[in-house]
C-alpha cells in the first residue's frame, strides 16, 4: 500500500457498518488488516480503541483509531486524498448535502428497518415497515436530483452517499428472501432498483459485501436466539 501505512479493521463481517468501510477502503485500492471481532467476548484492542461506544467498526491507522463508520468513510477520504476516488466532492455546498443524506440514511432509513424486522409486536412492525418505505421514497428523489443524470448519488462515481446506502445492499436483499419485501421496487423507485444493480456490479461491492444467503443464515439463527432468550425470560 501506498506509504506503508498500517491499516487494521475491526469489525464484524454480518454487520453492515463495517462493510461501508470495506467498501471505502476497497474503492480506494487500500490494504488492511481485517479483524474480526467475537461481539459476545470484545477484545481488549476493540475495548481500548473505542472505550465509550465499544462497537464496531474501528479502523486503526497507525496505530491511532477512528471511531463511527460515516466518520471513518471522511477520515479515509482525506487522509488519502489523492488515492483513487474521492468520496466526497469538491465544492463545500455539494459536501454538505452528500453529509445530508449519509445521516438521513442511518436516522431515517437503518432506524426503521431494524424497527420492522426486530419489533415487539406487529404494531411496531408495521410502523417500521412504514416508515422505511417513505425513506426509500425520499432516497428515489435524492438520487434524482444528486445524480444530475449519471448513474450514482456522487454523479459519474461513487461517492459517501453510495457508500452509506450500499453497505445495506446484503441485509435488504435478505429481508426480501425472508419476508418478500422488496425495499427497492423497479416499479415504485426505478431508480434506485437499477442504481442497486449498477452498485452490485462494482469489483469493490463484490469483494466488500457478504454473500445475501450467509446473511439470512445469521439473521434466522439470531432471530431464533432472540425468541429462545424472550421465552426464557416469560418463564422467569
Amino acid at each position: 500500500m501506498a506509504g506503508g501505512e498500517d491499516l487494521k479493521l475491526l469489525g464484524a463481517w454480518a454487520s453492515p457498518f463495517v462493510t461501508r468501510v470495506k467498501l471505502a477502503l476497497s474503492l480506494k485500492g487500500l490494504s488492511f488488516e481485517d479483524v474480526e471481532e467475537d461481539l459476545g467476548n470484545k477484545s481488549e484492542l476493540l475495548l481500548s480503541s473505542n472505550p465509550v461506544h465499544k462497537k464496531v467498526p474501528v479502523l486503526v491507522h497507525n496505530g491511532k483509531p477512528v471511531c463511527e463508520s460515516v466518520i471513518i468513510l471522511q477520515y479515509i477520504d482525506e487522509a488519502f486524498a489523492g488515492i483513487g476516488p474521492s468520496l466526497l466532492p469538491s465544492d463545500p455546498y455539494q459536501r454538505a448535502v452528500a453529509r445530508f443524506w449519509a445521516a438521513y440514511i442511518d436516522d431515517k432509513l437503518v432506524a426503521p428497518w431494524v424497527q420492522a424486522t426486530r419489533g415487539k409486536t406487529e404494531e411496531e412492525k408495521s410502523e417500521g415497515i412504514n416508515q422505511t418505505f417513505a425513506a426509500v421514497e425520499m432516497l428515489e428523489g435524492a438520487l434524482r436530483e444528486c445524480s444530475k443524470g449519471e448513474g450514482y448519488f456522487g454523479g459519474e462515481t461513487v461517492g459517501l452517499v453510495d457508500v452509506s446506502l450500499g453497505s445495506l445492499l446484503s441485509w435488504l436483499n435478505a429481508t426480501e428472501v425472508m419476508s418478500g419485501t422488496k425495499i427497492f421496487d423497479p416499479v415504485k423507485t426505478p431508480l434506485l432498483a437499477a442504481w442497486m444493480d449498477r452498485f452490485s456490479e462494482l469489483d469493490a461491492a463484490k469483494a466488500a459485501l457478504p454473500e445475501v444467503d450467509r446473511v439470512v443464515e445469521f439473521a434466522i439463527k439470531r432471530q431464533a436466539q432472540a425468541a429462545a432468550a424472550a421465552v426464557t425470560s416469560d418463564n422467569k
